[in-house]
């Protein structure tokens, strides 16, 4: 593993560390500190992943024409690293909003170039593994993260804003390890107008552009995380134990994402990423049937297998299809498309939650993503 992909692994470690003593709570916090509606939930996180979303598209083709994808992430990473701790100091929805906001335009801003990083790090032979260790390193972070926020809550009761300001600290360790050990080669085909690329399919080959398409179908059904939180909750999963169930979904992820990897670059991408499809089915349709906290458990723990089916290897499959020079632009394309059905899909299931519950809400995103598993099948994409 190169000297790039291991600073990114850690860079993604200690970000999600960050984000993740926080994602678990918010929903609780909104719910039972501030008496925030969950249709208005659906709305914040709509706007905030879709805003992410469109940024990527943005990233991703200046990345493309600049090279500059230490510059950006570090933009990204520290945008989202330094607001997030705000939350400490909400108030109202509205606020709320907008530092989800915030946080979420850093994102938008770091991912493609990101990626493309990692693409270009790698061949083909090891690119499943390099981005299978990337999420696998973004997962245990992700594990870690509501584990920390759970002892907090645990030992200092409930006290949500301690642990909003507590995650600034590994948030910094990740900005640090940008600055001081990010290192990227330089480009030679940076600056030549014939290379430069354009926003749009135009130029991108016809299996890009219908993965592209199925996967934002798919994403229509795949609304937001802070969905099972409130499933949990409604499940009757002790709200100080919701944390200790995320663990164990990123554990799951972290575990499984490396070999995933390995086994998309030994058997393909395609085949992998149905079976993910299919599985986010299942589950999804558990999460709409589950009677009792026993079951959000087991649930859990599979949710993050579904993670290590696609999460990576989505990236490393355009990364495939599309050639160096254009993988910002292409992979901004994809996150674009697929991170704006993100908005459509959480307020959808927040009002399908509040007004035929939550049953309904998870089995129409089970039936979305077979449908989407079958157009993988029949279209050979």
């Amino acid at each position: 593993m190169n000297r790039v992909i291991v600073v990114l692994g850690l860079v993604s470690f200690f970000t999600d560390l960050s984000s993740n003593m926080i994602v678990p709570i918010l929903p609780l916090y909104l719910t039972s500190v501030l008496h925030v509606q969950v249709q208005n939930i659906g709305i914040i996180e709509g706007i905030a992943e879709s805003t992410a979303s469109i940024l990527k598209l943005f990233s991703g083709w200046i990345t493309d024409r600049v090279g500059k994808h230490k510059l950006q992430m570090l933009i990204g990473y520290g945008l989202s690293n330094l607001t997030k701790p705000l939350f400490a100091l909400s108030a109202t929805w509205g606020q709320v909003l907008m530092i989800r906001f915030s946080d979420r335009f850093g994102k938008g801003i770091r991912t493609s170039p990101r990626d493309a990083l990692v693409a270009d790090s790698t061949t083909k032979e090891e690119r499943g593994k390099a981005f299978g260790f990337r999420r696998a390193m973004d997962a245990l972070g992700a594990a870690i993260g509501p584990l920390a926020a759970f002892a907090v809550l645990a030992v200092f009761t409930n006290n949500y804003q301690l642990v909003f300001w507590l995650s600034i600290i590994p948030g910094l360790i990740a900005v640090a390890l940008i600055v001081l050990f990010l290192k990227e080669k330089k480009q030679s085909n940076i600056g030549k107008t014939a290379s430069l690329p354009k926003i749009g399919f135009r130029n991108l080959n016809r299996r890009f552009i219908w993965f592209t398409l199925i996967s934002t179908l798919f994403m229509i059904g795949n609304f937001s995380d802070a969905f099972l939180a409130l499933r949990a909750q409604d499940a009757g999963m002790l709200p100080a134990l919701i944390p200790l169930a995320y663990f164990a979904f990123n554990l799951s992820t972290s575990v499984f994402s490396m070999p995933i990897g390995m086994l998309s670059d030994r058997i393909g991408r395609r085949p992998v990423l149905i079976s993910g499809f299919i599985i986010f089915a299942l589950i999804y349709f558990g999460f709409g049937m589950a009677k009792n906290a026993a079951w959000i458990w087991i649930l859990f723990v599979l949710y993050g297998l579904y993670y290590a089916f696609t999460e990576g290897i989505q990236k490393a499959y355009i990364a495939d299809l599309v050639p160096e020079g254009q993988r910002g632009t292409a992979l901004g394309t994809y996150n674009a498309l697929t991170g704006l059905a993100a908005l459509p899909a959480s307020i959808i299931a927040g009002y399908m939650w509040q007004a035929f519950g939550p049953a309904v809400a998870f089995n129409t995103s089970s039936l979305i993503a077979i449908l989407a598993a079958i157009m993988m099948i029949v279209f050979r994409v």
